[in-house]
C-alpha cells in the first residue's frame, strides 16, 4: 500500500495525535475521512486538509456505522483506519473520597477500547470487499496504545487498563483477519505535544521531556502521524505494537 491510494478513516481527527496524523496522509496524497465528535473543529480540519467529516460517536454502532457508510461513499472505498480518539482519566483504585468511581472507569473502558474495536470492526467488514493489491493486502487497521499499557503509574489504572486492552487484542485481531488479507498493528506514544499537554505551563512540559531518554523532548503529534504512514506503506508489519516514547519508561 502507499499513502497516496489509500482511503483512511481517522477518528479523534478534529485534534492531537489524529488531526497530526490527517493532515500527514492528506499531505501524502490519500483521502481522509474525519470522524470525531467535535462537528465544528472537525469540519475546518477536514476542509484544510481537502478531506471529508463525519460527526462520530465511537461507542456507538449506530453512529459509527452511519459514519463509515458515509466514508465509503465518499472516498469509493476504505483501505485504512487509525483509530485515535480516546480520553484520558486520573483516579487511584481507592483515594483519598474512597473507590474509584465505577463509572469513570467504564467511561474510559467503553471509548478508548471498545470504541477503537467498534470502528476496527466495522471498517474491516468494508476492508475485505477490496480488490487485493499486488501483495494481496486489502487494509490496514492502527489502533493507539499507550506506554501507559505497560508502564502505568498511579492514578492510572482507568487509563492503563484500557489501553492494556489495545495491546492485548493487536495480536488476536490481526490472526482473525488475516483470511481477509487486513493487517493490524498499534502504536504506543509516550508523552506527545497533544492540546491537552500544551495546557500544562512551560515548566511543567520541560519537567516531563527530562523524563524522555533521548531525545531529550516530548513527541510531536507529526512523527505519531509518520509512524502510522509508515505503518500503512510497510506490508510486513502485522500484529506488533510499536512503542513511540524516546525510550521513557515511566516510574
Amino acid at each position: 500500500m502507499q499513502l497516496d491510494t489509500t482511503a483512511a478513516v481517522i477518528t479523534g481527527g478534529a485534534s492531537g495525535l489524529g488531526e497530526a496524523t490527517a493532515r500527514y496522509f492528506a499531505a501524502n496524497g490519500a483521502q481522509v475521512t474525519i470522524l470525531d465528535r467535535d462537528a465544528e473543529r472537525g469540519e475546518k480540519v477536514a476542509a484544510e486538509i481537502g478531506g471529508y467529516f463525519a460527526q462520530t460517536d465511537v461507542t456507538s454502532e449506530d453512529s459509527v456505522a452511519a459514519a463509515i457508510a458515509h466514508a465509503k461513499a465518499k472516498m469509493g472505498k476504505i483501505t485504512a483506519a487509525v483509530n485515535c480518539a480516546g480520553i484520558g482519566t486520573v483516579g487511584k483504585t481507592l483515594g483519598k473520597d474512597g473507590p474509584l468511581p465505577l463509572k469513570t472507569f467504564e467511561m474510559t473502558i467503553d471509548v478508548n477500547l471498545l470504541g477503537s474495536f467498534n470502528v476496527a470492526r466495522l471498517a474491516a467488514a468494508e476492508m475485505a470487499q477490496n480488490e487485493p493489491d499486488a501483495d494481496g493486502e486489502r487494509g490496514v487497521i492502527i489502533n493507539t496504545a499507550s506506554i501507559a499499557a505497560f508502564d502505568g503509574q498511579k492514578g492510572q489504572v482507568s487509563y492503563s487498563s484500557s489501553k492494556g486492552g489495545i495491546v492485548g487484542m493487536t495480536l488476536p485481531m490481526a490472526r482473525d483477519l488475516a483470511r481477509d488479507n487486513i493487517r493490524v498493528m498499534a502504536i504506543a506514544p509516550g508523552i506527545f505535544l497533544t492540546p491537552m499537554l500544551l495546557g500544562l505551563p512551560q515548566e511543567a512540559q520541560d519537567s516531563l521531556a527530562a523524563e524522555v531518554t533521548c531525545p531529550a523532548r516530548l513527541g510531536r503529534p507529526e512523527e505519531f502521524g509518520r509512524m502510522a504512514g509508515f505503518i500503512v506503506q510497510m506490508g510486513y508489519l502485522n500484529g506488533e505494537v510499536i512503542r513511540l516514547d524516546g525510550a521513557l519508561r515511566m516510574r
